[in-house]
């Protein structure tokens, strides 16, 4: 493996979140919402019968967050997998200034689920982090990176 391509994350309004991850948070919009996917040969790829999509890929630093909006099948839940349940994921922004960036997001209306957390001790010491929600309730996070990380 040489890297991270890219992160994908299934939402329920591709339109929202692409306005939520480009006006909000200040990816860079790399791909503009396509069209529908749909077909045999998109169901076997992606492992879903009957499926159709449309996508988004917004890009964050070396790497990207692809946004995928299933529009058949329906999701089966309606909400996001609480973060202790095998195979939930959450996705990390690394900033310069969590301070910073925090004050910036709550202008634009995000809540943060806690402060900023300051590691004070073991290998983490120094480190400084902070969780919140996409439109979904999908779980992100900024991670300023102990100095010696940076």
């Amino acid at each position: 493996m040489e890297g991270i391509f890219h992160t994908g994350i299934t939402v329920s309004d591709l339109d929202r979140s692409v306005e939520f991850y480009r006006d909000v948070l200040g990816l860079e919009l790399m791909m503009e919402p396509t069209e529908v996917f749909e077909g045999e040969k998109l169901s076997r790829g992606v492992g879903v019968p009957n499926a159709s999509l449309r996508q988004a890929v917004l890009k964050v630093g070396e790497g990207a967050v692809e946004l995928v909006e299933y529009l058949t099948p329906k999701s089966p839940v309606d909400k996001p997998m609480p973060l202790n349940t095998l195979g939930a994921m959450h996705l990390a922004f690394r900033v310069k200034d969590a301070n910073e960036k925090i004050m910036e997001l709550e202008a634009k209306g995000v809540k943060f689920l806690s402060p900023l957390n300051v590691e004070k001790e073991g290998p983490l010491a120094g480190l400084k982090w902070v969780y919140f929600k996409d439109p979904d309730g999908i779980t992100l996070e900024l991670v300023e990176p102990k100095l010696s990380d940076s």
